[in-house]
């Protein structure tokens, strides 16, 4: 079995594949301050729930956006697992040739989902994160990854909304029954969805205009993408295990 871990800003994605099948996904919040033990024992609880044999892991993988954990998290998976993981960095293989105005940028998460699409469907493609921010990617047809756009998330839209107006509450956010709302909360949660739509389809629509080539797929992933994929018809595909099954791939190109 591999183990696969993605970092992120709000929470750390993990996953187990036996053999190419994915059996099983979890998560937790991502905090810097936790040691390596008790990542360990996080993990290991997780484990046991699932009853999974440590013996059984021949490798892991990991991609982080978020450097101050990535110490303990190592040690934790050296300690608790028994392994030596891969982390998605600058010289490992990945199937994709980053070619933007400065590579080392680009982070370890966008490059695992961009690996992920191009290598799933052989085709151009636009991959759309919608986590803590939203990251629209393209890679071509022979796998350049050369553009790239980042707004921030739906979330932090959120936040800064009621963080900012006084007497605005805090409110879940969904999409309400119609855009024409008549109170507070539904005002709010109209503004947000309907305009992160309207976002969503717009800078899709631009990329593809000035990108100008045939056959792009758009695929979209990321913890938000179930709220605005079924109100838009400008993605393709929604995957939500979609940067898991990247580190799988990747983990894959470097061990043959």
């Amino acid at each position: 079995m591999i183990l696969v871990i993605d970092v992120g800003n709000t929470t750390t994605q993990l996953g187990i594949f036996k053999d190419d099948k994915l059996i099983h996904e979890f998560r937790y919040i991502t905090k810097q301050d936790r040691t390596s033990d008790e990542i360990g024992t996080l993990i290991i609880t997780f484990f046991a729930h699932f009853n999974i044999d440590i013996k059984d892991f021949k490798g892991a993988i990991i991609s982080s956006v978020v450097p101050d954990v990535n110490y303990h998290l190592v040690n934790a998976i050296k300690k608790y697992i028994g392994v030596e993981p891969l982390m998605v960095g600058s010289g490992i293989k990945t199937g994709i040739n980053v070619r933007t105005d400065n590579p080392k940028e680009v982070g370890a998460d966008r490059i695992v989902d961009a690996a992920a699409a191009y290598n799933l469907y052989k085709c151009p493609v636009i991959v759309v994160n919608f986590g803590t921010a939203t990251r629209y990617d393209y890679v071509n047809r022979e796998g350049v990854f050369s553009y790239a756009v980042t707004s921030p998330g739906i979330q932090i839209s959120a936040d800064a909304l009621w963080k900012g107006a006084a007497k605005l509450p805090k409110i879940e956010i969904e999409k309400p029954k119609s855009i024409l709302a008549s109170n507070t909360i539904t005002s709010m949660q109209a503004g947000l969805v309907y305009g992160y739509i309207g976002q969503v389809e717009y800078v899709i629509k631009k990329m593809k205009e000035e990108l100008n080539t045939e056959g792009i797929k758009v695929v979209a992933c990321g913890g938000y993408g179930k709220i605005i994929y079924p109100e838009t018809d400008v993605i393709d595909v929604f995957d939500p295990l979609l940067t898991l099954k990247g580190l799988k791939i990747i983990y894959d190109k470097n061990k043959k």
